[in-house]
């Protein structure tokens, strides 16, 4: 397989899972689940991006179309990741406080709604803070792919000679 891909994905999961004990390490409370949410640190959105980048610098060259295409992609998700989730994060702990105090006003007034609503997820984008840190996790991941292949390859010609 691609190592790129593999070095990528890895570090998305690897970022997800580096959630759970940080979140533990903040609040004192385990968190299993954050392995299969949004939000949070580090990103793992910026982890998968940034170790593809880093891969693809250091083995094909920063000044290659490879790396280019890598690279402003890669700016666009953790923008997205950052900015317009985020945004929509917080308009949605809007909506969540308003069907709160449209519930209120309900109970008040004894006027029964047919079904509840939903509670809307409010988790969705990254601080930059965050996003940074995925970036950072994830270009060190990306590194460290390079050198493990590297070095492989190194022992396949050691071996094959």
């Amino acid at each position: 397989m691609n190592r790129g891909v593999v070095t990528a994905l890895l570090s998305i999961v690897a970022a997800q899972a580096l959630k759970i004990p940080l979140y533990y390490f903040k609040t004192g409370k385990w968190n299993p689940m954050l392995l299969f949410q949004t939000g949070g640190m580090p990103s793992s959105h910026s982890a998968g991006v940034s170790s593809l980048t880093t891969f693809i610098a250091l083995k094909k060259g920063f000044s290659t179309i490879d790396f280019a295409l890598s690279f402003v992609f890669g700016l666009i998700v953790m923008y997205d990741a950052q900015g317009i989730r985020r945004q929509t994060g917080e308009l949605t702990l809007k909506v969540n406080s308003l069907d709160e105090l449209v519930s209120k006003a309900d109970q008040n007034r004894a006027i029964p709604f047919e079904e509840k609503p939903k509670k809307l997820k409010e988790m969705l984008g990254h601080q930059p803070a965050e996003v940074v840190g995925g970036a950072i996790f994830g270009s060190l991941l990306g590194a460290a792919s390079f050198l493990l292949e590297k070095k492989q390859r190194q022992k396949r010609k050691y071996f094959v000679r």
